[in-house]
């Protein structure tokens, strides 16, 4: 039998080769998410019993029921051995509380403003992870909202997607406007 011998890159030790069968030699590792990249799609765990890393991808964790992984959070999951080491195939507990957070400041916060608005829908404009930074627009002729990356980690949020739809609270700055607050938009995406 030829390593394509059941089709599609599938494999006798991988009948799948997408996750939806379980595999068989599932341990369940524990640990915490050393980083995850929401844009790139992946991060690692570093297990508790150490050892290397394990790959975890963004679509094992939404099929599980979660959105993204931050940086410090408790994680158990189950994981299969791969060619390149240990990958999670099933998120069984997400522990966000345990995330890092950033160190606050010991003066105010360089990235705030009091909100002046209350929670309004807005699009994600761009957003460049690496520089730190991005911009919101409620529609044409409307001044862009700059929002900081530090906010949207105060608020729980690790990536914004051009054109996703965010709630967002802001104020005025000596620049513009500025998101003080920024979260994800739970409404049904009607006429707004």
């Amino acid at each position: 039998m030829g390593s394509d011998a059941l089709g599609l890159g599938r494999t006798p030790e991988n009948p799948t080769n997408d996750g939806s069968d379980e595999p068989g030699g599932l341990v369940e590792i524990s640990g915490a998410i050393k980083w995850f990249d929401a844009a790139k799609g992946y991060g690692f765990i570093v297990p508790d019993e150490g050892g290397p890393d394990v790959l975890v991808h963004v679509t094992c964790l939404r099929r599980d029921g979660f959105q993204t992984a931050i940086e410090g959070a408790r994680v158990v999951c189950e994981a299969v051995r791969r060619a390149k080491g240990l990958q999670a195939f099933r998120v069984l507990s997400l522990d966000l509380s345990t995330a890092v957070q950033p160190m606050a400041p010991a003066g105010p916060p360089r990235a705030t403003v009091e909100p002046s608005s209350g929670f309004e829908r807005a699009t994600v404009k761009w957003f460049n992870r690496l520089r730190g930074f991005g911009f919101l627009t409620q529609g044409d002729g409307t001044p862009d909202i700059f929002v900081h990356m530090e906010t949207l980690r105060r608020h729980g949020l690790t990536e914004l997607r051009p054109g996703q739809s965010v709630m967002v609270r802001y104020g005025d700055s000596d620049k513009g406007r500025m998101a003080a607050e920024v979260k994800a938009d739970s409404g049904t995406g009607g006429n707004h």
